[in-house]
């Protein structure tokens, strides 16, 4: 059995380009949402060598296949949707609206779209999901690869923006450094006004003394 991302999922399609999509930062407290969509060629020397989930890549190795994705794909996009999208929607039609977003910018749109995860987005194309894709097909983890570079590379130019938060470092996830800041500067224009810490600081309440559980620091 093959170990890794394959290309089995997309040869199954017959009539049209398949893409694969995937998002990143669903989860953080600040900053939004992102991304990608790839439709990789049908040339085997074009494939990167290394794809797979990129939580499982170091960042180097992430921006070094950014490249070669970009270069030899036969179709990318990559798309965001912001903190006041994802307020105003709430974080998993946000992250449909990303991903529309990053269809719509490829220069070949897709017939069909393999989508990491369980939810039936409703995008430009037809729609199959597939639970741990970016373990599975590698054009789902190619997608993973440039919606997290793409959404790092903003969170470190918005730790500049923003200094004393530590965007560069956490990219807006649950750290302690990341508590400790939120609790003595107060949200910046990037926190997600939904999400239960943060609301709780703006509600003038301390997180670290409310006694939450690990999951109810992400989002409600």
């Amino acid at each position: 059995m093959a170990k890794g991302p394959t290309l089995l999922l997309e040869r199954a399609f017959v009539g049209g380009p398949v893409c694969g999509v995937d998002e990143a930062g669903r989860g953080p407290w600040a900053g939004p949402v992102s991304a990608a969509a790839v439709i990789l060629s049908d040339n085997p020397r074009k494939i990167p060598k290394g794809l797979d989930d990129s939580k499982k890549l170091t960042a180097k190795a992430r921006e070094a296949l950014e490249l070669e994705i970009k270069e030899h794909a036969v179709a990318w996009g990559v798309g965001m949707a912001s903190v006041e999208e994802i307020f105003e929607l709430n974080i998993l039609h946000a992250t449909g609206l990303a991903m529309c977003r990053a269809i719509e910018a490829m220069a070949v749109q897709p017939t069909y779209a393999l989508v990491d995860g369980n939810y039936p987005f409703k995008l430009p194309c037809e729609v199959t999901t597939v639970v741990g894709g970016d373990g599975k097909s590698k054009s789902i983890a190619a997608a993973s690869i440039l919606a997290k570079v793409a959404r790092d590379r903003l969170m470190m130019e918005m730790d500049a923006i923003y200094p004393g938060y530590g965007f560069a470092s956490h990219k807006g996830y649950n750290a302690p450094t990341h508590l400790e800041a939120l609790v003595s500067l107060g949200p910046c224009e990037i926190h997600r006004r939904a999400w239960r810490p943060v609301k709780l600081v703006l509600a003038g309440l301390d997180p670290r003394r409310e006694g939450l559980a690990q999951d109810e620091l992400s989002f409600e």
